[in-house]
């Protein structure tokens, strides 16, 4: 695999969404047009920020390409990153629209039960705000994206990533918006689904509790053009695949706080170790490490995220 000319010293460019996250842990039973109890939690999120954050906790460069709004929100978006040693010079500050926002509800056994986001601001991320900053592509060892990004702008994307000869790592981020990159597939060095995502990239419904079915469908991805195929399916782990291999691993057993984030510390921490020339068994296997760890965090991005908590973590 091309990892193997992969300058880990150089950042790794991340580019996509930014938004404040409030979750909701209701503490009765859900009951349509009844209020109940609920813990609330509020931190910030999208996926991009998150995979950029993750990366920084672990001592990655980090350039960060998205956009704010010039809003309170926008503004401690920005320095919560710069503060992990994240370069933020890239993002768009706009009053066109309000900074991001996601809600999501959980069920109160544990899970998503209602999402809502507003990523209207995910617009103001434009081809030619690439093409600006085309030497950013130059200059990075890899490129991680999510797919809140508008259908021109990832036209841009790939186009400068092929030109500056650096791998692309996508999450696809949710069954919607995994359909923008069905086109991209043959491009892409690592695709990191769930399982409704992955089925929304290959056109056909997936059984998660089938672990062959998963694992056939990670090796359609991989005949697809993607060099690694990770496919999460929460409580029973991930099938992944790549050219010469594919195959199941078990989630790690642990308290499910929050699961929001989980699938995007996964993304980050396999990133990570391909760029720093682990073995794709490795890197995968301290990716289960990193959602196990942002399962039990109460926020997106586990505080206390290092190496050494990884490999801990793998030995509980």
């Amino acid at each position: 695999m091309f990892w193997e000319n992969v300058d880990p010293d150089r950042p790794v460019l991340v580019l996509g969404s930014a938004a404040v996250d409030t979750i909701a842990y209701p503490q009765s039973e859900l009951e349509e047009g009844v209020a109940v109890p609920a813990h609330m939690r509020t931190s910030s999120g999208g996926v991009a920020r998150n995979i950029a954050e993750n990366l920084a906790r672990l001592g990655q460069p980090v350039v960060f390409i998205s956009a704010v709004g010039t809003d309170a929100a926008g503004e401690h978006l920005l320095q919560e990153l710069e503060a992990v040693g994240v370069d933020t010079s890239a993002v768009i500050s706009t009053p066109e629209y309000p900074t991001g926002q996601y809600v999501g509800v959980l069920r109160p056994e544990g899970g998503l039960y209602y999402g809502f986001h507003d990523m209207r601001i995910s617009n103001a991320i434009t081809s030619a705000h690439l093409r600006e900053h085309a030497h950013l592509f130059e200059q990075a060892s890899a490129l991680a994206l999510d797919a809140n990004l508008p259908k021109a702008t990832l036209r841009t994307v790939f186009s400068l990533a092929r030109r500056a000869g650096i791998p692309v790592v996508a999450d696809p981020t949710s069954p919607q918006l995994a359909e923008r990159l069905k086109r991209y597939l043959s491009r892409l060095a690592v695709v990191t689904p769930n399982h409704q995502e992955a089925a929304a990239l290959l056109g056909r419904p997936l059984n998660p509790t089938d672990f062959d079915e998963i694992s056939r469908a990670a090796r359609d991805l991989v005949g697809l053009g993607v060099d690694l195929a990770v496919i999460t399916i929460a409580e029973f782990g991930l099938c992944y695949a790549t050219p010469e291999a594919s195959g199941h691993l078990s989630a790690l057993r642990t308290e499910i706080i929050d699961p929001t984030g989980a699938g995007d510390a996964l993304t980050a921490v396999v990133l990570y170790a391909l760029i720093n020339h682990f073995p794709v068994d490795d890197a995968i296997r301290l990716g289960i490490s990193a959602a196990s760890l942002a399962l039990h965090a109460p926020g997106n991005v586990p505080a206390d995220l290092t190496l050494e908590r990884l490999y801990d973590q793998l030995v509980v």
